[in-house]
């Protein structure tokens, strides 16, 4: 079934519609891929006059993985949904 929509033309399925599914689908993708990211804090470890020592420290963010897959069968319900009621 869902090879019969994503060959279906686009004028079948509103065009918008179909690119919001294939982000959210992607976006599921690469959390699944991911699981997370790094940001970078700086601290000011010592300071004494003019001279400032920093350290900087990496931290994860992780996402959860059933973020990921919310995300992949929403996208997958928006491009079966679409495909399915413009058919009709």
């Amino acid at each position: 079934m869902v090879g019969f929509i994503l060959t279906q033309p686009l004028s079948i399925m509103s065009k918008n519609q179909f690119i919001l599914g294939i982000v959210i689908l992607l976006l599921g993708c690469g959390i699944l891929a991911y699981e997370g990211f790094y940001v970078t804090k700086e601290e000011s470890v010592l300071k004494v006059g003019p001279l400032d020592v920093k350290a900087r420290t990496q931290e994860r963010v992780p996402i959860p993985a059933p973020l990921g897959w919310i995300c992949i069968v929403g996208g997958a319900i928006i491009l079966i949904y679409g495909g399915l009621s413009k058919r009709a």
